[in-house]
């Protein structure tokens, strides 16, 4: 079965198409994509990791056409920055 793995930092967006054999876990697809070699600082003991935005567990099993997400950390806390205007000045 086909999934995708996706994973963005600041200037950088991993995006993978990848087969993967039914019943493979969240973990498992992960590893197979090759991700946390490219991006040595993730660590999944800490990171949350989700599936169309929704959060799961690294042993959840993956269907077919999933997107699996990896999440960083918020660095910044939302009450304290100010909201732009995405408006723009018309």
């Amino acid at each position: 079965m086909q999934i995708g793995i996706a994973y963005s930092e600041p200037g950088q967006q991993f995006w993978l198409n990848i087969e993967v054999p039914d019943g493979t876990t969240v973990a498992e697809a992960i590893e197979r994509s090759g991700v946390c070699r490219r991006f040595p600082q993730l660590d999944l003991a800490v990171q949350k990791v989700g599936v169309f935005g929704r959060l799961v567990r690294l042993d959840a099993a993956l269907k077919a056409g999933d997107r699996v997400e990896i999440y960083r950390p918020i660095v910044a806390d939302p009450a304290t920055v100010p909201r732009r205007d995405l408006a723009g000045d018309a």
